[in-house]
């Protein structure tokens, strides 16, 4: 018997077929969105591509930028690892190619890498007590540890790495470095992930991260935190967080922290010329003074004068 569907009802039902493809279609373009809008490094040129773990199948992966003609089996060069921001669930490997282009220009093996963005639905997915925040330490840790065993092949000094980032990636990278819990039991747990110092653009570190114990920077500061630089705008709410976290660090005697902060500015000014120019020649003296580089920055400070202020001389 053949079923007879009124013209009506024929036409509700394509329009909710069409409806439904489209709101699929701009639901996808607004994840995509929010995967790739950050920048600086969207007109750098992309890295030598690794995969450093899979997850669930997919693959994990850093962009790595070589100083020129380095022979790996020659040189032990220090190792720079940036983590993009992207508020735990967003951005991509775009962020950071300008700058790890520019340090491996003054001799860094530099790499950015990539890690678990976690929608809210996939969040809500994941077993009790699992989170995006947890997730993408859990990630970091990996990407530091390959980087650290594969540093004969990549012409790297172990012991000599530096780690940073922005935002959230400033957040995880800290995290990486001094939290001793959240380990993938896939990694090789006997090599370590401690830096030598930090590179951090204005770290979301966030007041509430204190109802969990292992995403709660404060929690894992130590004395012997490794020297850093941190860039901060005046206007970013963010700092509030970090400035408690310096608090700390100074109660625990630590001595070792460049703030630098650039007047006017709100979360994220890094992104955009000149700030992008400023705060890279000033992380490029700070790495000077860490005797990991040497010499003076190659990119002439912005023509327009903006100027980082440093806030604790």
């Amino acid at each position: 018997m053949k079923l007879i569907i009124p013209i009506s009802m024929a036409l509700i039902l394509a329009a909710a077929t069409v409806s439904s493809a489209a709101d699929e279609t701009a639901a996808s373009a607004s994840k995509s969105r929010t995967r790739s809008s950050e920048g600086p490094g969207t007109k750098g040129p992309p890295g030598k591509l690794f995969v450093y773990k899979h997850t669930a199948g997919e693959p994990q992966q850093m962009e790595i930028f070589f100083p020129p003609n380095h022979d790996p089996s020659k040189a032990k060069v220090p190792g720079m690892i940036l983590f993009h921001g992207g508020g735990w669930s967003g951005g991509n490997l775009q962020q950071f190619r300008v700058a790890c282009a520019y340090f491996a220009s003054r001799g860094l093996v530099c790499a950015t890498a990539d890690y678990r963005m976690l929608s809210a639905n996939e969040a809500r997915q994941l077993p009790a007590g699992e989170t995006k925040k947890r997730v993408c330490v859990v990630d970091a840790k990996s990407a530091i540890r390959w980087f650290r065993r594969k540093a004969p092949e990549l012409g790297i000094d172990p012991h000599r790495i530096i780690t940073g980032g922005g935002s959230a990636g400033g957040h995880i990278s800290v995290l990486a470095t001094t939290n001793p819990g959240l380990n993938d039991p896939g990694d090789p747990n006997e090599i370590e992930t401690s830096v030598v110092a930090y590179v951090l653009f204005n770290p979301a570190f966030a007041l509430d991260d204190d109802q969990d114990l292992e995403i709660d920077v404060l929690r894992h500061l130590q004395p012997k935190f490794a020297p850093a630089i941190v860039f901060f705008g005046d206007q970013d709410p963010w700092k509030k967080g970090w400035d408690k976290a310096h608090a700390k660090l100074m109660s625990l005697g630590s001595r070792s922290v460049e703030l630098q902060i650039a007047p006017g500015q709100a979360h994220g000014f890094f992104n955009r010329e000149p700030w992008q120019t400023a705060a890279l020649i000033a992380a490029d003296r700070f790495l000077v003074k860490q005797g990991l580089l040497s010499g003076e920055p190659t990119r002439p400070a912005p023509a327009t004068g903006e100027k980082l202020v440093l806030a604790n001389p």
